[in-house]
């Protein structure tokens, strides 16, 4: 299968995995489990397989050649400062506002690795921004009354964030193999969540069968799946496509919960799903127009990634 449309698929994947987080999410709460809980729970069980898996693949892999202050940033810091500035943000604006305010993001990759990686930006990729950054505004029926400024500023942020974190795995991604680099972002994270829920006192493992069997389910299908099949399809389509194209994502969570919660989507979120999927559909033509000029479509030295 072309690599392209093979990175598609796995970005597509990605997108499912991470959509379910708010439905694993749901059923681990319900089960009395803290966000700091699920967090460090979800994380540290996804570093003990990226590690065992990385032991036994690579047991001649030299350690020398880990970027430790790139995966320390990465695990430890930004993906942890995305998850605080995220989890506080709607605790002052409503959900969906979070949610759309955080998928700004995929603007801020593309500006990031146009000035750091050398990515074209193309008329069509841009317009595929706009187009389902309208759609997402449609799906998520968002009020636009009463806003909170600073909870504003803390979903933005997070986006922002996440921006970063996304950027220089574009950059990682071409220095380590997917395992190694996913072991240690996802154990660092566990880390600072540790810490965190430590010193906050918010840790607690007295759960029950279906709160336990939700976490499992967001560590190996939203965590494991979800970041080894983003990232590998940040290596066949670059960073921006990639970022584009799991917009997909808050549809997956509208699909689920409306099959799980019997929530049901009005007319005017069905258009906005169809601008995000037309957006989508937009960044996998315009590989036909620039694929000669845009080497992050070419595969690199190492295979996998995270």
């Amino acid at each position: 299968m072309n690599q392209f449309y093979t990175g598609v698929g796995l970005v597509f994947l990605s997108a499912m995995g991470f959509g379910m987080i708010p439905i694993f999410a749901l059923y681990a709460y319900q089960g009395g489990a803290t966000v700091n809980t699920l967090l460090f729970l979800r994380f540290i069980i996804a570093a003990v397989f990226f590690l065992t898996y990385t032991f036994i693949k690579y047991r001649n892999f030299e350690l020398k050649k880990i970027k430790w202050g790139s995966l320390l940033l990465m695990g430890g810091i930004l993906y942890m400062l995305q998850s605080v500035c995220y989890f506080s943000a709607v605790k002052y604006i409503p959900a969906s506002l979070a949610v759309l305010l955080f998928y700004t993001y995929p603007v801020f990759v593309a500006v990031l690795s146009a000035i750091i990686d050398k990515e074209i930006l193309t008329k069509q990729v841009i317009f595929a921004i706009l187009v389902s950054s309208a759609g997402l505004v449609m799906v998520l029926g968002t009020t636009f009354k009463k806003i909170d400024a600073f909870g504003v500023l803390l979903a933005a942020a997070a986006g922002l964030v996440y921006s970063c974190y996304i950027t220089m795995g574009n950059r990682v991604v071409k220095q380590l193999p997917v395992m190694v680099t996913s072991a240690f972002v996802t154990l660092f994270a566990s880390f600072s969540f540790l810490v965190i829920g430590l010193a906050t006192d918010s840790l607690t493992f007295h759960l029950p069968l279906p709160a336990w069997l939700a976490v499992a389910g967001l560590a190996l299908f939203s965590t494991i799946i979800a970041i080894f099949t983003f990232f590998r399809g940040i290596e066949l389509i670059g960073s921006t496509r990639a970022s584009i194209l799991s917009m997909v994502e808050p549809l997956t969570t509208i699909g689920f919960s409306a099959m799980l919660f019997g929530e049901r989507m009005s007319w005017l979120q069905l258009v906005g799903g169809i601008a995000v999927l037309g957006g989508a559909v937009s960044v996998v033509t315009a590989v036909r127009q620039d694929r000669h000029k845009d080497t992050t479509v070419q595969p690199v030295d190492n295979s996998q990634h995270i």
